[in-house]
């Protein structure tokens, strides 16, 4: 669970079910995980596999009128094809001289928009165009590809009352009902893909795409849970991978307690910084006394819970709201001025659009989603989408689920864990860990299979100072994949290091246009260049 919202964490397969798959792909045939380890018959997916994307111009007025956009239809269950379909949101800019195909990118979350991020941040992959269409995605569940929704502006456990109160984990048998109804809340206002979705599903609609555009191998850039998904695809379609560069790498053996934990001392360490520089500043929204600055973000976020504010996007912003905002803006030292303007508009005048923005990934609106198998565009995304996907995405990925008895034992030892990894933090990601409480149990094919995987070289990018997915991540996902796995040490700080060092960019484009590895475990040093750091939509990653 990665960074929170904008990115998280990814999958692998074992060799020993690769060499039936290997034969199956060979026919044409690309079987999924669960289906290649029983050895049963893949039903018959020509028609998505014959598919050609047709692009044209982005009708969204949101994007960028030099962007193109498209689409591909997918099976909504592999298993069951003829069962309904999905069509997944695609864009890109083109190549500017000859093309050897398309680059993929992910940006993370998982509920990241890769349509939406891609718009916003094209100038920092317009190297990449020196050889490539450079294609970002929504995967399914995601922004423009039948979003997901909770129906309330958060996701969060709350009744959707604007006078609720978020259930405290204090008291575990009031929040676990509170999570039973969030869960049929989710069920009702997302349709049928919140049955479907998830990383393993996501890698099969990666291969569909690839096909689509016409690649024989998929060449694909990952940043935070982009890491995880391209480890997943990997590992279900080893021999298809051509150069895969993931950055942030996201863990693929840790449980979401484990990352939970983790995540809130990266975010603490990161929200110190920006209080250390807030407070040199007279605009600072939480004065100039650094030790006060503490005290003051903690008193607002529980004044926030005891009294939330209307929502300039309708319903009720909360503490933990803001929390989640916080954990957006602290992603890069880039973003810090933003959002210190972004808090003194909620300090000084209760305008909540700011921060909300952050939460949201950057397009807070009206809730009101469209659930169905069809495209939407930008105004039609529900505000809760990325917190949605984000919880819909972890839980699918993830195998624990303990009972209610072991559920309530738990929390109080939890609690006193996250709390002293982050008395801002603490409690946020607690909760999203709780979150998966009543849902069904996801799969283990992440954690158990994704490893030793025959592919060609995937380049990893940890960086020491990264708030949301640890270096030493980076370093145990390079060991459980395997030889293929190269290392590059990134020394400086941020969530991800393509867009905010200068070194680790130019290996990474070296690699994806050239071929070009560096050496396994080689460094970059500390840049100061700030291009900027990719925006994730994860919990931890």
């Amino acid at each position: 669970m990665p960074a929170v919202p904008r990115t998280r964490p990814a999958l692998r397969r074992c060799a020993g079910a690769g060499a039936v798959a290997l034969a199956l792909l060979g026919a044409g045939l690309p079987l999924p995980a669960a289906a290649e380890a029983a050895g049963s018959k893949e039903p018959d997916l020509t028609r998505f596999y014959g598919q050609k994307v047709r692009w044209a111009a982005c009708k969204d007025q949101e994007l960028p009128k030099d962007m193109q956009c498209g689409r591909v239809t997918v099976p909504l269950d592999y298993a069951r094809p003829a069962a309904g379909t999905l069509d997944l949101a695609l864009s890109r800019y083109r190549a500017t001289g000859k093309s050897r195909g398309s680059v993929l990118l992910n940006f993370g979350g998982p509920g990241g928009s890769g349509v939406s991020q891609l718009g916003i941040a094209g100038k920092d992959y317009m190297d990449l165009t020196n050889g490539y269409d450079v294609v970002g995605f929504d995967p399914r569940g995601v922004g423009r590809s039948s979003p997901v929704s909770c129906g309330d502006e958060t996701g969060g456990p709350s009744d959707g009352d604007s006078s609720d109160k978020p259930p405290d984990v204090a008291h575990p048998q009031a929040l676990m009902k509170a999570l039973k109804r969030l869960t049929v809340r989710c069920t009702e206002h997302s349709g049928p893909v919140l049955s479907h979705i998830g990383t393993v599903n996501a890698s099969r609609d990666l291969d569909v795409i690839r096909q689509a555009l016409g690649d024989d191998k998929l060449n694909y850039l990952g940043f935070s849970y982009g890491t995880k998904l391209g480890a997943v695809y990997a590992a279900q379609f080893p021999h298809k991978v051509g150069r895969m560069a993931l950055d942030g790498v996201d863990t693929l053996t840790e449980s979401l307690a484990e990352q939970g934990v983790a995540g809130a001392r990266g975010q603490q360490t990161a929200l110190d910084d920006f209080l250390d520089w807030c407070v040199t500043d007279l605009g600072c929204p939480f004065g100039q006394d650094r030790r006060k600055a503490g005290d003051a973000v903690v008193r607002l976020i529980r004044s926030l819970d005891e009294n939330p504010v209307p929502s300039d996007f309708g319903g009720a912003f909360s503490g933990q709201d803001l929390v989640d905002a916080l954990g957006e803006g602290l992603y890069s030292r880039d973003l810090w001025s933003q959002l210190a303007r972004a808090l003194s508009s909620l300090t000084d005048d209760g305008d909540t659009r700011g921060v909300q923005n952050f939460a949201s990934g950057g397009y807070a609106v009206p809730s009101g989603t469209k659930p169905g198998g069809g495209l939407v565009d930008s105004a039609d995304i529900p505000s809760d989408n990325l917190s949605a996907a984000l919880m819909a995405i972890n839980c699918a990925d993830d195998p624990d689920r303990p009972s209610a008895a072991r559920l309530a034992g738990d929390v109080a030892r939890l609690k006193k864990e996250y709390e002293q990894a982050s008395p801002v933090f603490g409690r946020f990601r607690l909760t999203q860990v709780l979150l998966c409480y009543g849902r069904p149990r996801g799969t283990d094919f992440i954690r158990e299979q994704v490893k030793d995987v025959p592919s060609a070289p995937i380049l990893l990018v940890g960086t020491r100072g990264d708030p949301a997915t640890p270096y030493s991540w980076a370093v145990e996902t390079a060991k459980r994949l395997g030889p293929s796995a190269v290392v590059l040490d990134n020394r400086g700080d941020g969530h991800t290091g393509y867009t905010s060092s200068r070194c680790v960019h130019g290996k990474v484009d070296d690699y994806l246009l050239y071929g070009t590895l560096p050496p396994d475990g080689s460094s970059c040093p500390a840049d100061g260049d700030g291009r900027g750091a990719v925006a994730d939509a994860s919990d931890a990653g």
